[in-house]
C-alpha cells in the first residue's frame, strides 16, 4: 500500500517537472516574437515623432499682401 502511494507521488512530481519544461519551451518562442514586435513598434513611434517634428518646424507660408480698397463714390 505504502509502495503504491510513493510511486503515485513520484509520478506526480515527474509529471509536474515535465509539464513545466514543456510549457516554458513552447512559450519562449512566443515571448521572443512579442519582444521583436515591441521593438518594431518603438522604432516606428520614433520615426513618426521625427516626422511630426520635421513637419511642425517647416516655415509658415507668407501672408498675403493687404489689399487697399478705395471707397466708391455713392450715387444718389
Amino acid at each position: 500500500m505504502l509502495e503504491t502511494i510513493l510511486w503515485v507521488f513520484l509520478g506526480i512530481i515527474i509529471g509536474l517537472i515535465t509539464g513545466i519544461v514543456i510549457i516554458s519551451m513552447t512559450t519562449s518562442g512566443k515571448i521572443a516574437d512579442l519582444e521583436n514586435e515591441i521593438q518594431d513598434l518603438r522604432t516606428q513611434r520614433k520615426l513618426l515623432k521625427e516626422e511630426i517634428f520635421r513637419l511642425d518646424n517647416q516655415a509658415k507660408p507668407k501672408p498675403r499682401k493687404k489689399r487697399n480698397y478705395r471707397p466708391r463714390n455713392k450715387k444718389k
